[in-house]
């Protein structure tokens, strides 16, 4: 996706043409990756889940020692002026938060000012290719430090597992660990076992709380389906009736090849497409 010249973004405080917006070579979060960010999607001018996105945001801040320098509704005020200023329909709003500037020094001052970033994305999330045809995954190493419940601007092990995923041919990298999957390089995981069961990991430091992935399990508590928060394992991966992934960048998609080997038939599976249609009601029907 091009850049825009003229997209209108939001640095500490002041909402600015983005080639007028700069940062300090002495911010910690380009020095040490001592930050925090979120990306909140946008469907038809409207924030998706965003309460969810700004409750993790605070939690995050907060695991990390930092203080936000204006509040959740000052932010979702301002992801909303983003929007309109840049007449966006559909993509997404990225923020970062990082602990502020000085010179380096990995023991940092208490008195920093934080710095705050926001701006947006155009980008196709309803109409993808991926829903009709699914994503190809391949399973990687999951080289990632062990609080990966905190949504870190550190993302090199991820950056890294795409990388290898992509120059392969897939689509996106699901990480192993102990032989189990984490979770995807950007994305969270599911599986449809055989007898229909839908089944994805709990929440705990080894995962990121997923806000799409919050969102669809409390529809899915709504259903009949058989449902299971638990570990899935890299062989019951691989012999899934279906799989999919979801995250704030592509909603929810189907997961229909993993290491070269088609999951089920190969194709969009029917659990998908209600899971699917379920979400995709809910982010009309409540977005802001």
């Amino acid at each position: 996706m091009p850049i825009l010249p003229n997209r209108i973004v939001y640095l500490n405080g002041c909402l600015l043409p983005e080639n007028e917006a700069h940062l300090s070579i002495f911010d910690r979060g380009f020095l040490f990756g001592d930050g925090i960010y979120e990306v909140t999607a946008v469907l038809d001018g409207r924030l998706v889940d965003s309460s969810l996105h700004m409750a993790r945001l605070e939690r995050n801040v907060r695991e990390i020692g930092g203080l936000l320098p204006i509040s959740t509704e000052e932010i979702v005020a301002v992801e909303r002026r983003l929007v309109a200023e840049n007449h966006l329909v559909e993509g997404l709003v990225y923020l970062q938060f990082t602990r502020g500037v000085e010179d380096r020094n990995f023991l940092y001052s208490n008195d920093l000012t934080p710095t705050l970033l926001m701006f947006t994305q155009a980008k196709n999330l309803e109409h993808v290719v991926a829903v009709e045809c699914g994503m190809k995954v391949k399973i990687v190493a999951d080289q990632r430090w062990t609080r990966r419940d905190i949504k870190s601007i550190g993302l090199l092990p991820q950056v890294l597992a795409k990388r290898a995923a992509s120059v392969d041919g897939f689509d996106e990298a699901w990480m192993e660990e102990d032989g189990f999957i984490t979770e995807g390089a950007s994305s969270t995981a599911y599986i449809v076992t055989q007898d229909g069961s839908v089944v994805t990991r709990g929440a705990s430091q080894k995962t990121l709380p997923g806000c799409t992935h919050h969102a669809l399990v409390q529809l899915i508590r709504e259903t009949s389906l058989r449902f299971h928060e638990r570990p899935f394992s890299v062989e019951e991966a691989r012999s899934a009736r279906e799989a999919c992934l979801t995250s704030a960048s592509n909603f929810i998609v189907p997961v229909t090849n993993i290491d070269g080997n088609p999951v089920g038939e190969g194709k969009p599976g029917p659990i998908f497409r209600r899971l699917r249609a379920l979400y995709m009601e809910h982010a009309r029907r409540t977005a802001i």
